[in-house]
């Protein structure tokens, strides 16, 4: 299963109905918090993460992104509740991350790599490589690559 944190409704569909569109489907399911990742690493086997760094409250865009990487990477975020979840214990094996965002932030998408994503991308990289990115989360290879042009 592929988890994913997505800015608005646009992406949101956009990454749902594309791992729908898959043949076989790349089961995936929302996150909005801390809260809801740790309930899906609790009852799913969890391959992967897709998180966007443009998602969140006006002036605290990428607040969440962080604090769920934090939370996956095994580390606790400022003011976060200890002990939930052990670093991709629940799924069985380390869980990918993809961060992606806007091209224009890349002091985000510096800190989301320093801080564990896997991979990050610019927001038109991940558009253009959606169905490789579904498919290779939930297989678990390693030949996604970072993608920061738009």
């Amino acid at each position: 299963m592929v988890l994913y944190l997505a800015s608005d409704l646009l992406w949101a569909t956009r990454i749902k109905s594309c791992a729908d569109d898959l043949n076989p489907p790349v089961p995936a399911r929302p996150v909005r918090n801390v809260e809801m990742l740790d309930a899906r690493l609790a009852d799913s086997p969890v391959k992967g993460l897709l998180l966007d760094l443009a998602a969140g409250e006006e002036g605290r865009e990428g607040e969440m992104a962080f604090a769920m990487l934090a939370r996956l990477r095994g580390r606790q975020a400022e003011g976060d509740r200890p002990g939930l979840v052990e670093a991709g214990q629940s799924s069985g094996g380390r869980i990918r991350v993809v961060a992606f965002g806007p091209h224009v932030q890349a002091a985000g998408l510096a800190r989301a790599k320093r801080e564990g994503a896997d991979v990050v991308m610019a927001r038109g990289a991940l558009a253009a490589n959606l169905p490789r990115v579904l498919r290779e989360l939930e297989g678990g290879t390693a030949a996604l690559q970072d993608q920061l042009t738009d």
